[in-house]
């Protein structure tokens, strides 16, 4: 899955001279939080609604309120900005992105491509691209198994899986230590009471079951 599946394309867009009061509005008017600024078609920064507020005059200043409502109107894009955003090629995974996210704390990013904009994938578009990799949507069972991590163990549980009649939506696992890994599998079945005892007698410890409707 990559970033070009789960971005919004062609993202509304302002200048360093739309007014910040602008700006929020085209922000309010369509539900969004953020504005990538351009200049003669070239990426030049970003605009956050944090980014306006943090800039804005303090409601506790000593200014008046005709004097916080003239500087808020005064004020353009160029004042809150991010001048230097991170951004992305279309092409680049949706765990490498959200992992790039992760390390520059921050919960966007702009995909460029031959340096135009193209789009914007944001934390919640990743959230929903995992929430579709993992099936979270599809009626099932989720189990999880203690096994020894070695070569072949997931081809084993697969193997154990078909011959139960079971079709696996997704299967993932996690490193406990270098000795043990959890293996976490969505099945599209209510039923595993014949895929258990398989598992068990192969020396796969079950820990966990549970059953989602989707």
């Amino acid at each position: 899955m990559f970033v070009r599946d789960h971005m919004t394309p062609d993202p509304i867009t302002v200048t360093k001279e739309t007014s910040v009061l602008d700006a929020l509005e085209l922000m309010k008017k369509n539900k969004i939080r953020r504005l990538p600024v351009l200049q003669d078609g070239r990426l030049i920064g970003l605009v956050t609604e944090r980014d306006i507020l943090r800039v804005s005059p303090s409601p506790a200043s000593t200014l008046s309120v005709f004097e916080v409502n003239y500087l808020v109107a005064k004020m353009t894009v160029k004042d809150a900005m991010i001048k230097r955003p991170v951004t992305v090629p279309p092409d680049m995974t949706i765990e490498e992105a959200a992992l790039l996210m992760r390390e520059h704390k921050i919960d966007n990013l702009l995909v460029m491509e031959k340096e135009r904009l193209v789009g914007i994938i944001t934390q919640t578009d990743l959230f929903e691209a995992l929430i579709k990799l993992f099936g979270l949507r599809r009626p099932g069972i989720r189990l999880t198994l203690k096994v020894v991590d070695r070569i072949g163990v997931l081809a084993d549980i697969a193997r154990l899986v078909k011959e139960a009649g079971i079709n696996i939506i997704n299967i993932a696992n996690r490193h406990k230590d270098d000795v043990y890994t959890y293996v976490v599998l969505r099945l599209a079945t209510d039923d595993v009471s014949s895929l258990l005892p398989a598992l068990e007698d192969r020396g796969y410890q079950v820990v966990h079951v549970s059953s989602y409707n989707g």
